[in-house]
């Protein structure tokens, strides 16, 4: 074991010195051992793609290490003239390369906070919850929060990767952070779910785990504005009393407490709007032998909770048919399609799809597996195994969850040419109009509000001029008025643009220009329809320039 007594930089070669009691070490020879290699898959991750088993950090760092080998080629090439470094020769690349790599490999921190809480029946329980924070590369660091049984160490971090590249595919200055709390929300009654989200709020702020400029806490699993709201008063009524920004701790919030329009469904019209890319694309629907558009499309959805539910709100809408569902407490399918909002006021009055009157009971061995266009898993992760992925038909896959697909179940759907829409890319509206919530917390004031009185006037006055010089043509200026009427479409937006507007508006864009990145960097690394590793490629690139350059890992 070496004992360190000081490291100082070595201003001749751009290295460390590390200095110890009895001799002085190269600290890039010492470090080299922990290095990911270049071109090579880790020893412990080569099972991943054959094996079921995998753990979903283990799957999501298989991932990063297939798209790693792709891009690291075109990184070390890019160092050797690169403005913000001095010219260094292809070993020193090479391990400039293979030092951030490894460090984005890794997590920053893990936080693990155990507390216990009193039931309304005098008993306790003792709570166990979690924060990782992946990358904080970009601050603040942003994420989702989950109740549920399967939240662990091994999770949170899988997950908090995801969403660090999650920010960068969609272009988000975010670092990536997730939370959990390893508990059965619905064995547990309203007050104490309070009382528990208010004390592991409690421990997140004490230990420098929360606030809007240092972590930003978002809905995930089981999670909705109502625990959003309960973090946001409680940061602001302890550590955040004298913080104006206070309100931004959290996103997803009511609007009644500095929340945005349309976050409850970000993630659904995101999901929507990556789909539409492809869907309207003539070249990636001739190669699956479908028509472009979305008239007679036929989806199944695989749950139906909060991302599940207004995807198919979205693409009912333009034409396509829901002919299935698939949830955790029954399978019901119409082959003429499900109708969104009755199957929606259903599950709200009842909490169930079960014995739902507008589609029959599904009577076969999965329903995942049966045909149609697009399938849409919104459920956990891991669900789509290699078994599974063999009987699917679909020649869509969209995920609308964190990893729903093993690495292992991924190679069979490739091998069938099924086009998979990744998560780092479909759900990528969550964070995005978090961003947007976080933004209007800074300037506490709401989109639109600055302007609004504006557009309408000049919406108005250039009517009003086309009016005059239509008359002044005519010769008309004093015999007659001509009329100008705006069209319908005109009338709706004359008023410019509201909050609403400006929010769906920059996720449309931001998903559109997403998707476009998504198939130049496919194209451009000869990866074809492989776009979870496109979607890897991507994000690695712009993360390694955000460090290099800030020379975070120098």
């Amino acid at each position: 074991m070496i004992r360190l007594r000081r490291i100082i930089p070595n201003k001749l070669d751009n290295t460390y010195i590390l200095y110890t009691r009895k001799r002085k070490l190269n600290l890039n020879v010492i470090l080299a051992e922990t290095y990911a290699t270049v071109g090579k898959i880790p020893t412990e991750l080569e099972n991943v793609p054959y094996d079921d088993t995998s753990t979903f950090s283990d799957m999501v760092q298989f991932n990063f290490h297939k798209a790693r080998i792709v891009v690291e080629e075109k990184l070390i090439d890019s160092l050797k003239y690169h403005k913000s470094t001095r010219r260094l020769d292809l070993n020193e690349r090479k391990a400039k390369v293979e030092n951030i790599m490894s460090y984005l490999e890794k997590c920053d921190s893990m936080l693990e906070v155990n507390f216990t809480t009193r039931r309304r029946d005098g008993t306790f329980t003792l709570i166990k919850g979690f924060k990782a924070t992946h990358k904080s590369h970009r601050m603040p660091v942003a994420g989702g929060l989950r109740y549920s049984t399967t939240v662990d160490r091994d999770s949170v971090f899988a997950l908090a990767s995801l969403v660090t590249f999650k920010c960068a595919m969609v272009g988000i200055p975010f670092g990536g952070a997730v939370g959990g709390i390893c508990i059965n929300p619905k064995k547990f009654s309203a007050h104490e779910l309070e009382h528990i989200t208010r004390r592991y709020t409690i421990e997140l702020a004490k230990k420098g785990f929360l606030g809007p400029e240092l972590d930003i806490i978002c809905p995930d699993l089981n999670t909705s504005e109502r625990e959003m709201s309960w973090i946001s008063d409680t940061y602001r009524k302890t550590f955040g009393y004298r913080d104006i920004h206070a309100r931004g701790c959290v996103a997803g919030k009511p609007v009644s407490q500095g929340g945005i329009y349309g976050r409850e469904a970000a993630e659904g019209r995101g999901l929507f709007n990556v789909l539409d890319q492809f869907i309207q694309n003539d070249g990636y629907m001739k190669s699956l032998g479908l028509r472009t558009g979305w008239k007679d499309k036929t989806f199944i959805l695989q749950g139906f909770g909060k991302v599940g539910m207004h995807t198919m709100r979205f693409l009912t809408r333009m034409g396509a048919k829901c002919i299935g569902i698939n949830e955790i407490d029954a399978n019901i399918v119409n082959p003429h399609g499900i109708n969104y909002s009755d199957l929606r006021n259903y599950k709200l009055k009842t909490g169930s799809v079960a014995n739902f009157p507008g589609a029959q009971p599904y009577e076969g061995k999965n329903l995942i597996c049966e045909p149609c266009d697009i399938l849409i898993p919104c459920a956990m992760e891991n669900l789509i195994k290699q078994e599974t992925a063999q009987g699917i038909q679909a020649k869509i896959i969209a995920e609308g969850a964190s990893g729903p697909i093993t690495p292992a179940g991924d190679k069979v759907l490739i091998s069938k040419n099924v086009l998979i829409l990744p998560d780092i890319i479909t759900i990528g509206g969550g964070i995005t109009v978090s961003y947007y919530e976080w933004l209007k917390n800074l300037n506490h004031v709401y989109f639109g509000r600055l302007s609004y009185k504006y557009e309408r006037d000049c919406n108005y006055l250039l009517l009003q001029s086309v009016q005059e010089s239509l008359q002044r043509y005519f010769g008309q200026e004093e015999k007659v008025t001509i009329p100008i009427v705006p069209s319908e479409t005109f009338k709706k937006r004359i008023y410019g643009a509201t909050e609403r507007d400006v929010v769906r508006n920059g996720l449309m864009w931001t998903m559109e220009s997403s998707c476009n990145e998504l198939m130049k960097t496919a194209r451009e690394f000869n990866l074809g329809t492989d776009f979870r590793t496109a979607s890897y490629v991507y994000a690695i690139q712009k993360i390694f320039f955000t460090i290099h350059e800030a020379r975070l890992n120098a």
